[in-house]
């Protein structure tokens, strides 16, 4: 799908004690190990583990609080008519409370599947449309942790990375806010120095028609 806005900012929307909240929350509650879709919930192998983490290494927490969302949802809606998507969707996933410590990182990945969820559920049958990340620490808080996207409809021989590979340097203030296309290349490159908090979100609808 061509469009014309890849992501649509806020900058410094949440304040920061609501971040600082959100941060507090998040530490108190029992983190796991970042997993990529293919791994689903089953017990993994040390090969396994090892073989993820080459794509994928943080630490998260789901937190599904609705105060959450009343603070997140209206910049969500609005990005999705200010960037002219206007995508169908009516449906949020658990909050991922992301930490990026020492060398952690997201290799690139789109956060949409190729199928909707089969899972019986209010999910059942809607796939990603939009994602979005709160920015809960400062940019000066840490260094590294870059999000990163890849703009990739181009044919390839005609490739240039200063036009495609785009940093989002907007989203380094804290309380600042992202929203994407669920199926927008992205990564977060290694923290070199800190920890860096966001807040993820996907929010889900029925298949494009």
């Amino acid at each position: 799908m061509n469009i014309f806005n890849y992501y649509w900012y806020f900058k410094s929307a949440i304040p920061p004690k609501i971040c600082d909240d959100i941060i507090k929350y998040g530490l108190t509650q029992a983190e796991t190990m970042a997993r990529t879709g293919g791994y689903g919930d089953k017990e993994l192998t040390k090969d396994q583990i090892r073989d993820m983490k080459r794509k994928r290494n943080s630490d998260l927490v789901w937190l599904n609080d609705n105060w959450i969302y009343k603070e997140l949802h209206p910049y969500i809606h609005q990005a999705n008519k200010n960037a002219g998507w206007n995508f169908e969707w009516d449906r949020s996933e658990s909050c991922q409370f992301t930490k990026y410590k020492l060398n952690q990182y997201y290799d690139w990945h789109c956060d949409s599947w190729d199928k909707p969820y089969k899972k019986e559920g209010p999910d059942k049958g809607k796939i990603r449309k939009l994602s979005m990340t709160c920015q809960l620490t400062d940019g000066s808080e840490y260094e590294g942790g870059e999000l990163e996207f890849d703009f990739r409809n181009y044919d390839p021989h005609i490739r240039e990375e200063a036009k495609h590979l785009k940093q989002a340097k907007e989203i380094l203030p804290k309380g600042s806010i992202i929203v994407f296309p669920s199926f927008v290349w992205h990564r977060v490159k290694p923290v070199t120095k800190g920890t860096r908090y966001s807040l993820v979100m996907w929010n889900l609808g029925y298949p494009f028609k």
